[in-house]
């Protein structure tokens, strides 16, 4: 009679709790998502029409930090008298920030920002160095905190892109509620996409999405700290 290959006799033979937690120490599998770790998307800021900076966003997948696993996205733009640096680690599961660094220099004002966050508390504490003085403060709120570009990835990742979504964003500052309004047409990177259009009540932010399987945000308005401007993406590169 045919025996079992020793392999299979070996997990017959061991304990489950032993299997499960042999299971549970192999690093995290990033799931399939519409973009890529390396993702990186170039964009030029611009006001009133007129190129003022640029922008880039990049996904760098899993990392840790204070001995969690998390997913990295770095947000930088750079104009005249104007640099933000932005860290942004979100939870896995659920695409929710916990932590967020900045550094900023507006005109020569360094602060150096770090906002830890509590999504199931719906709580936020915000640090500044601003000049070696430093502050704390704590937001509280009934849902749980978010950041714009969090909010941009996980729709990506999860969102059902069908007209009339409407999703709510609770900022540490304000809340909003964003719609999808159209498909509509867009130029950027010279190129014409056929975008999704999402906009927020009270009017503030507006996001168009690609219409294809990678879902990028072509154009981000609202989101830079300066004035009315807009990010339009001038690069993609997946990786």
């Amino acid at each position: 009679m045919n025996r079992p290959p020793k392999i299979i006799l070996f997990f017959l033979s061991v304990p489950l709790f032993f299997l499960l937690s042999l299971v549970n120490s192999f690093p995290a599998i990033e799931k399939k998502f519409p973009f890529t770790t390396g993702e990186k998307i170039t964009y030029a800021i611009k006001k009133m029409g007129v190129k003022a900076g640029e922008a880039s966003l990049i996904f760098h997948g899993l990392t840790r930090i204070d001995n969690k696993e998390v997913y990295l996205i770095e947000f930088r733009a750079n104009a005249l008298n104007f640099l933000d640096e932005e860290k942004i680690y979100i939870d896995p599961k659920t695409f929710y920030p916990l932590i967020v660094k900045r550094d900023l220099n507006i005109w020569g004002k360094k602060e150096k920002i770090s906002e830890e966050y509590w999504p199931e508390k719906g709580q936020v504490k915000i640090t500044k160095n601003s000049g070696g003085k430093i502050t704390e403060q704590t937001i509280e709120k009934k849902e749980a905190l978010d950041n714009i570009y969090s909010f941009i990835y996980r729709y990506r990742s999860r969102g059902q892109f069908q007209i009339g979504d409407t999703l709510s964003m609770h900022l540490p500052t304000k809340d909003v509620l964003l719609k999808l309004k159209e498909i509509t047409k867009l130029k950027a990177a010279g190129k014409q996409f056929e975008a999704y259009y999402m906009k927020s009540e009270p009017a503030q932010y507006e996001v168009w999405f690609d219409k294809s399987d990678k879902k990028i945000p072509l154009q981000i308005n609202g989101a830079v700290g300066f004035g009315d401007t807009a990010m339009v993406m001038v690069k993609y590169q997946a990786r």
